[in-house]
């Protein structure tokens, strides 16, 4: 005899998500797990369960979102049917939510392998619920502190995760990030790691939003033979003698062509894969490295992985190209001090003179508390002669960081509330030429809605 309450959940998940697409009141991408957790408080185990190869975890603060849905299409080119949360929904109700979409009403899995991103926060939980074979820790910053509270926190949540874990399960963690380092090091799973090798492009001191620049075993500040984004580097501490673990998968020859793509070689052992994809800065790369690192854990042939990630283009709102009344949008999430910095970076690096729109919001999911805004160096514009405007909820409060951060009145327009700023926007960009427009989460979503109405893209449950 079948588990009926089982069944139940998942038919009553199947028909909200149907409902809530027909009535045009959004993907359905979290309130289908609510109602099914709600009549089955065990579906996410049940289900994660039947997976007949297992379950693929993915964490961290910055391109967890990207990282999956490169993984989730390598294994795709593998000839695999793949499980995967990929309108990255990823708290447990919309984890949830994706597992009953891909299941028969019996519960039988319409794909062989699990591919789950999940929030930082929910970690714990997931690894908890779905037993992973894999989990992937990509990294720990600071965001969003007014939900999570410190960064300390969610990393002892996630060592204390990492304890309960057994010899059959493997964690593959980005060594350059020392707060991930630390707190896989005592965990009786098998530990793998991935990292920068080698990167001409560095910093010269720590940013203002970094963290984790001090040593988990003594306290100690640590010492950075190279720095290449926020707190990730290679890494020792003079005092205990604590350094960067050896690399298992270590990139180099990285290569940065403007706005458009990046490059790496990534070693393994004696051999290496050489991965161009069409995605831009050095956060990207890191992405491309973990997702590639993790498909040739599971035993991904190379050339899939390199032909996969050529042919990769990037999760909506990230990196995402668009067309609107013969003017080119590329739309960049930002959504914590690091992320924001790194997209500042990429695009001073370049040396940008195209219209930017930054649209802020400071809604739940954006986070209620702003002042991160003054952690972001957004002195990085002032060497760009790009236009600026503002947008979104906290337009003004975006403006005054910009004029603080020394770039000229003249060059910022603050321009109110999105829904009439886009247009405005759109309309001061000279045809033919391309604008950038980085919105926080909510923003984002928002941003998507307008230009799904005229017409100019697809919405994200249907991309």
């Amino acid at each position: 005899m079948g588990d009926f309450r089982l069944g139940l959940a998942i038919a009553a998940g199947k028909m909200s998500a149907l409902s809530i697409r027909r009535l045009g009141r959004g993907g359905g991408t979290a309130l289908p797990g609510v109602v099914s957790n709600a009549l089955d408080h065990d579906i996410l185990d049940k289900l994660a369960a039947r997976v007949p190869g297992g379950c693929v975890v993915v964490a961290g603060t910055n391109g967890k979102t990207t990282t999956s849905r490169i993984l989730a299409e390598i294994l795709e080119r593998s000839g695999l049917g793949v499980i995967h949360n990929r309108s990255g929904s990823n708290l447990v109700r919309g984890i949830t939510a994706a597992f009953t979409e891909q299941v028969s009403l019996s519960g039988v899995p319409s794909g062989q392998i699990a591919v789950i991103e999940t929030d930082e926060a929910a970690l714990p939980e997931i690894v908890r619920r779905t037993k992973p074979r894999l989990i992937v820790l990509l990294n720990l910053f600071r965001d969003q502190l007014d939900r999570y509270g410190e960064l300390d926190s969610i990393a002892r949540s996630w060592k204390e995760t990492l304890n309960t874990l057994d010899p059959s399960q493997t964690i593959l963690i980005n060594a350059d990030d020392p707060t991930l380092a630390a707190i896989s090091e005592d965990s009786p799973a098998r530990r793998l790691s991935f990292g920068f090798a080698e990167c001409q492009y560095t910093l010269d001191h720590l940013p203002h939003a970094a963290d984790s620049a001090i040593c988990r075993r003594c306290g100690a500040s640590l010492v950075y033979d190279e720095l290449y984004l926020s707190h990730l580097g290679d890494y020792h501490c003079e005092q205990c003698g604590y350094q960067r673990p050896a690399l298992d998968y270590g990139a180099r020859e990285i290569q940065l062509h403007g706005l458009d793509s990046g490059e790496l070689t990534l070693g393994i052992g004696d051999d290496a894969l050489h991965l161009d994809a069409s995605l831009p800065g050095l956060y990207n790369l890191y992405n491309v490295a973990g997702a590639a690192a993790t498909a040739l854990t599971l035993g991904m042939p190379s050339w899939v992985v390199q032909a996969a990630i050529g042919e990769f283009k990037a999760a909506f709102g990230r990196i995402e190209r668009v067309e609107i009344e013969n003017r080119h949008l590329v739309l960049v999430l930002i959504k914590n001090p690091t992320g924001f910095n790194e997209v500042l970076r990429t695009l001073a690096m370049s040396e940008m003179v195209d219209p930017v729109m930054i649209v802020i919001n400071d809604l739940d999911a954006d986070g209620r508390d702003v002042s991160w805004l003054w952690d972001v160096d957004a002195e990085h514009l002032a060497e760009v002669e790009a236009p600026l405007s503002t947008a979104g909820i906290r337009s003004g409060d975006m403006a005054v960081r910009l004029k603080y951060a020394g770039i000229p009145e003249s060059r910022i327009t603050p321009l109110g509330d999105l829904d009439t700023a886009l247009d405005r926007f759109v309309e001061s960009v000279p045809e033919g030429r391309t604008a950038f427009i980085l919105p926080t989460y909510t923003a984002m979503l928002r941003l998507r809605e307008l230009l799904h109405k005229r017409g100019v893209v697809e919405m994200f449950w249907e991309t």
